[in-house]
């Protein structure tokens, strides 16, 4: 900041900085008589989930609770820090820096300040915070920089971060003690304790599916004659056999589609139909597999007869 901008700066907060804090410290008062009565009739309601056995809900709405306590003990601290910088605005006014007493109470308004949006008022006072002592002290600020001096109830009770399964779980019991309600918390505890699932790479444990047959071995110790004749004529370069994959005779193909026993599935007591589902789907594309095999097998036999009996 320019040696100009210091002896400018010094009548900055001023009236117009008293005139936005005690707008501040009313709107604060009229908001926490506000979601006080919020409050307790979310806190009655969960009670009622509880006693009615809707555990589930209650687990839901409680999230709602803690966030909205957790912005009326912040509401109560700024409260209290606008109260302080109100009664000290003279001294602002006398000092080019921030006093020492004062830089818990002006950083901590810096911070919440964007944060609170139902507080228009403190966004005021922020900028004239930051025409006095410059944008990288509002920059240390609102980043949480290790100089800065942030009140770390402020910092914890303004995060956006889901509450811990313990605090939901001690906020579900100080409800139920509040209301009367008698209420068995084993439950609750069992599913806060589960780990979530990650939807993303799908469930835990794959059923392995049976497969009619993986791949046909064409490298026996007896291979079949009609396949030999076939591969001797095509590696001569006979031009009507020229195939991609190796001709395989349907004899051979039977035993592979038998030796995985493959049989339908009667018992579903205890199957779950999305499995069964997929198992059935792979049994009828493993036979229509072996159908299509068999019918390019004879095709293949019947070209190759019938090429023979061209050559001769």
């Amino acid at each position: 900041m320019s040696l100009l901008n210091q002896l400018f700066n010094r009548g900055l907060v001023g009236a117009k900085g008293k005139t936005c804090l005690t707008l501040a410290i009313s709107r604060i008062k009229l908001l926490q008589n506000k979601r006080d009565v919020q409050l307790k009739l979310m806190r009655k309601e969960i009670a009622q989930f509880l006693q009615a056995g809707q555990e589930a809900i209650a687990r839901i709405r409680v999230e709602h609770v803690i966030r909205e306590q957790n912005i009326w003990a912040a509401y109560e601290i700024l409260e209290m820090f606008c109260e302080f910088v109100l009664a000290r605005v003279p001294i602002l006014e006398s000092q080019r820096e921030c006093p020492a007493e004062l830089q818990e109470a002006v950083a901590s308004i810096i911070f919440a300040a964007p944060r609170c949006s139902d507080l228009p008022d403190l966004l005021h006072v922020r900028n004239l915070f930051a025409a006095k002592y410059g944008k990288e002290f509002i920059s240390a600020a609102s980043e949480l920089r290790p100089d800065t001096s942030v009140n770390r109830t402020i910092i914890e009770k303004l995060s956006v971060s889901a509450p811990s399964p313990e605090v939901k779980l001690n906020t579900l019991n100080e409800i139920a003690a509040e209301f009367n309600v008698n209420w068995d918390s084993s439950k609750t505890e069992t599913e806060f304790s589960k780990k979530p699932e990650d939807l993303l790479n799908g469930p835990k444990k794959i059923v392995a599916l049976p497969r009619a047959y993986s791949r046909l071995d064409t490298s026996e110790d007896q291979p079949n004659q009609e396949h030999s004749t076939f591969s001797t004529n095509a590696k001569q370069g006979d031009p009507c056999f020229q195939p991609s994959t190796p001709f395989v005779a349907p004899s051979r193909i039977e035993p592979l589609i038998k030796d995985h026993n493959v049989e339908p599935i009667t018992d579903t007591k205890d199957t779950n139909p999305d499995v069964l589902l997929k198992a059935r789907t792979a049994i009828a594309a493993a036979e229509r597999a072996s159908a299509a095999a068999r019918a390019a097998a004879q095709l293949v036999n019947i070209n190759f007869s019938s090429s023979k009996v061209e050559k001769q």
